[in-house]
């Protein structure tokens, strides 16, 4: 407890300072609340609509670990599939960089024609928004495997499965889980970007819908409110993967 106190106490203090001295602005300011909301009347709005925020983030919680699984499992088979050869590499590789680098935005009407709109939508686009760190993460890992290593598992005749199994992915397994945490953080914004473009299906509405429905109504509060709830998604997420690097790492220590 006293070291989830000390890791948690200055972050959450910085937090309450910054939060009050925005409230003492805005207010001192007399900024209007539907340009700046002050954070006392925010967080009032995310108790009073608790219910719809906390249905709009299960929806965008859902299509977010959806695409993050997706981009893990698919970026982990790729960035090894690029790490097994030279020429591999150099032929695909730029293909995952492309990928990266083609904005989300302009590609999800396509993501709509081809999987329909609502949920299906929106984790493919995080699945695009979040694979490249994967990718990278695993190409950076298995090449980062020492060659004296890899000259020693040949000298005593270790197959490729085993030398894959024994000393490939363990030296790759803290670059790959350092890519997972970069893909957690991205696939909740990859959704969000989806659900912009995909709207809604079959009566549901992530937390992308709330934010332009609240940006129609002029409900900054509102908005404010479902972007707060993407971010706590966000870190949620964030701290999920964390944990189960950990667990893996820890797997692998004591293997």
């Amino acid at each position: 407890m006293r070291a989830y106190a000390s890791s948690l106490g200055p972050p959450i203090a910085a937090l309450a300072l910054l939060l009050l001295i925005a409230e003492i602005a805005v207010r001192a300011l007399e900024i209007p609340a539907y340009l700046v909301p002050p954070p006392s009347t925010v967080f009032a709005t995310m108790v009073g609509e608790r219910a719809a925020l906390l249905g709009a983030m299960k929806i965008t919680a859902v299509a977010a670990v959806a695409g993050l699984g997706l981009s893990m499992v698919f970026g982990a088979l790729a960035g090894a599939i690029l790490a097994s050869s030279k020429l591999v590499e150099r032929a695909f590789y730029p293909y995952a960089v492309f990928l990266q680098t083609v904005p989300i935005v302009a590609i999800a009407p396509l993501l709509v024609l081809w999987f329909g709109p609502g949920t299906r939508a929106a984790a493919v686009s995080a699945f695009v928004v979040s694979v490249f760190p994967v990718i990278a993460g695993t190409l950076s890992g298995f090449r980062s495997v020492e060659p004296a290593l890899r000259d020693l598992f040949r000298l005593y005749g270790a197959g490729r499965l085993a030398t894959l199994s024994k000393l490939e992915l363990p030296s790759a397994l803290p670059s790959m889980v350092t890519g997972f945490r970069v893909a957690a953080g991205l696939s909740v914004i990859g959704a969000i970007v989806g659900e912009f473009v995909a709207g809604f299906s079959e009566g549901s509405a992530g937390l992308g819908i709330t934010v332009l429905a609240a940006y129609r109504q002029l409900r900054t509060d509102l908005m404010f409110g479902a972007v707060l709830s993407a971010s706590l998604l966000g870190l949620a997420l964030f701290a999920l993967v964390q944990g189960l690097g950990r667990a893996l790492m820890g797997r692998r220590r004591s293997e």
